[in-house]
């Protein structure tokens, strides 16, 4: 068996991390060497994967009863040869699933899915799909309590154990798809069974277990930022991401090849985003058999892959480096913008023409994040839908390349700003500007949920700005996405204002500039609050750790700026630097009540008086 020495898992990944996981694939890999067909051996599985993430309050026991009820059909699937019949037949498993809990009302009602069982087949598994909830906290899937009690739980029943992993994956990360949940609780079953043979049990577990509960937390993410482009924006802008996705990672593969495969990606993401595991299951193995059959014209970079059985060989694919950059000089870019017949041909065959930029434009720019070729490619067919119709477009659009070099520039200097900032601010107090900043956009927003919107903000620029400037670009615009991505799904649920609805629905590539320039919602009336309603002396406060104290501070500041959205960066640091005197300081003193009355009356004054301000 070949080692696994192509893989480069996400940016999000530590040096560290990436080698425990690659080994853990590995070793999982090894021990599932003999696997025939993934498919038919782990049909209870990928059924349990489907019920759990559906039935998110429903206890381990509750989805197995479920499980045992359906796998009568899904048990006659393994007995079909055809893969057009297996596909079929994972539907029909999907549809009878769905009648299932319709049938039972007591179910239905608990998953509040009364209201989607009135309805039709189609828009039933809509709905469906909507009551699907991400769990925000992201609990730890891997507590591992009492490491001796697990190990002999495993010894004594090991299907149990990994049944209990895919249940709780899946439950907890609904959208994460079904292929990934089996590869992750392989992984999973092979680091247990390690670990129970090492005398430090919880240092095993520890190492071996954390890259794999990282992994899961940021791909859960990711797929669920798939899925929402799909439901939320049009058919092209869900086959422009995959075809931009696809043609970074393979950029020697013909066009032809890339609009090919891109076609079936999108529909496998779609497939994989409505739940139904089965069939996600089938058409990824069917997908990667391609894939591997044709690496001689798709990627260099993917034989190591390729040689693992299902479900790593999948997960090692797509977590795959890019290829090697072609040489391109030969096919110069300027023929999009020089061409005298460029018109001809995008009013003949638009979306080819235009689907061939995006892939021309992306196979020479690898570095560039995602949203920001969308960027170009939105500027580009904007140029020529205008150009098109002036007696000389030629002259028109001739000036398409600088154009769309301003895109990129402008992206990547908002990009610099930002880093600088936090650079100039420091780590706390660029969170603190942050706060200042979304509650001004936001005001709607609990204080608690700015807080933590704009954590995720600052943990990526963190992350991000370190970087040399070409990844600290491509960094900060791929974390922006999901962060803006799960504001966007807040909003989904429960709107906020009609600004961040127009960012959140008008256009995917200019999410993150129209919220980048998004400033004080002129819209939003506060309730009167005083300022023993923003301000809360607790002595609780005492005990608490840095993190809690700066989460009450940042609470206080966000509520500061709801009262007063125009007041001064100068008029809100001094309210909460004299908040933060005030408690260090009485948290030391002999007696902290009468500390707090006094202290806290004359905070309490120049409150008051910016409020009145």
């Amino acid at each position: 068996m070949k080692t696994i020495r192509s893989i480069s898992f996400l940016v999000f990944f530590s040096y560290i991390q990436c080698q425990t996981l690659q080994r853990s694939l590995l070793d999982a890999a090894l021990q599932h060497i003999n696997s025939q067909n993934y498919l038919e051996e782990n049909l209870r599985h990928i059924t349990s994967i489907m019920v759990a993430q559906f039935l998110q309050k429903s206890t381990y026991e509750e989805v197995q009863t479920v499980v045992k009820e359906l796998v009568g059909l899904a048990e006659k699937c393994k007995v079909l040869k055809s893969h057009e019949s297996l596909s079929e037949c994972s539907h029909q498993l999907m549809t009878v699933f769905l009648e299932h809990v319709c049938n039972n009302q007591g179910m239905a009602d608990k998953h509040l899915f009364s209201e989607c069982c009135n309805i039709n087949n189609t828009a039933r598994l809509k709905c469906f799909l909507l009551n699907k909830k991400d769990d925000a906290g992201y609990n730890d899937i891997f507590q591992i309590p009492n490491p001796e009690q697990i190990c002999e739980m495993d010894k004594e029943n090991q299907v149990s154990m990994k049944e209990r992993n895919i249940y709780e994956t899946s439950r907890k990360h609904p959208f994460l798809y079904g292929p990934t949940i089996l590869t992750m609780s392989a992984c999973y079953e092979t680091a247990i069974q390690s670990c129970c043979q090492e005398e430090n049990k919880s240092e095993c577990f520890q190492i071996k277990l954390e890259p794999i509960r990282t992994y899961i937390r940021e791909i859960s993410l990711r797929h669920h930022h798939l899925c929402e482009i799909g439901i939320k924006f049009s058919h092209n802008v869900a086959k422009a991401v995959v075809l931009v996705l696809l043609t970074k990672k393979q950029p020697k593969a013909s066009f032809s090849e890339i609009a090919k495969l891109a076609v079936d990606v999108k529909n496998l993401h779609q497939t994989c985003c409505e739940g139904n595991t089965a069939a996600c299951v089938l058409g990824r193995s069917q997908l990667m058999n391609y894939t591997c059959s044709n690496q001689s014209i798709l990627s260099s970079k993917i034989a190591p892959c390729c040689v693992l059985t299902e479900p790593f060989r999948g997960e090692c694919i797509i977590n795959s480096e890019n290829d090697d950059k072609p040489d391109l000089s030969c096919l110069p870019i300027s023929r999009f913008t020089e061409d005298q017949f460029v018109c001809q041909q995008f009013t003949d065959k638009q979306d080819d023409f235009l689907h061939e930029f995006l892939y021309e434009y992306s196979r020479r720019h690898p570095e560039l994040a995602v949203p920001v070729i969308l960027r170009v490619d939105t500027v580009y067919r904007n140029l020529l839908g205008k150009c098109c119709k002036l007696e000389n477009p030629l002259e028109c659009y001739g000036h398409g390349k600088e154009m769309l070099q301003r895109v990129v520039r402008e992206s990547r200097e908002h990009v610099k700003n930002h880093c600088d900032l936090r650079e100039e601010l420091g780590e706390s107090d660029f969170h603190d500007r942050l706060v200042v900043l979304y509650t001004k956009k936001a005001p709607q927003l609990s204080t608690q949920e700015l807080v933590m919107f704009t954590k995720n903000l600052a943990a990526a620029s963190t992350k991000c700005c370190p970087l040399s400037d070409e990844q600290q670009f491509v960094c900060m615009e791929d974390s922006a996405k999901l962060i803006l991505g799960a504001l966007c799904r807040r909003h989904e649920a429960e709107p906020i204002n009609a600004a961040v609805g127009h960012c959140c629905d008008n256009s995917y590539a200019f999410r993150k500039p129209c919220f980048d320039d998004l400033t004080v919602d002129g819209t939003y009336v506060s309730p009167h609050s005083s300022c023993d309603q923003v301000i809360d002396f607790k002595e609780e406060l005492c005990k608490a750790q840095e993190e809690e104290f700066q989460t009450e501070k940042r609470k206080l500041l966000s509520n500061l700026v709801k009262q007063v959205p125009l007041a001064t960066e100068m008029q809100l640091q001094s309210v909460t630097e004299d908040f933060a005197h005030l408690v260090r300081k009485c948290c030391q003193a002999e007696t902290r009540g009468p500390c707090f009355r006094e202290e806290g009356f004359k905070l309490m004054a120049k409150c008051q008086a910016l409020l009145e301000g």
